[in-house]
């Protein structure tokens, strides 16, 4: 089991990407500087498992809104997904 502040610190990063990538200005270079400063931080400060730790939960989380979105259009969540990141 995680440590709480641990936790909390996880909710703060996964937010602080989301922000970062959402930014309301639009500015893709910003936003993507942003995150891109927050994965150096948290490699330096926290280590490797800290860094997968917050991978996978930006994998979850983008899972679990593609999943609400399919539902919402009466799609599968693997069919959605297949058509957003199809090259």
């Amino acid at each position: 089991m995680s440590h709480p502040s641990a936790e909390a610190g996880s909710a703060r990063n996964l937010l602080e990407a989301m922000r970062a990538v959402l930014s309301d200005d639009h500015n893709y270079e910003r936003g993507l500087a942003s995150l891109q400063s927050l994965v150096d931080r948290i490699a330096r400060d926290e280590g490797d498992a800290a860094l997968r730790d917050f991978t996978a939960a930006l994998s979850l989380g983008l899972a679990e809104a593609l999943e609400r979105i399919a539902h919402h259009q009466g799609l599968g969540a693997t069919d959605l997904a297949e058509v957003w990141f199809a090259e």
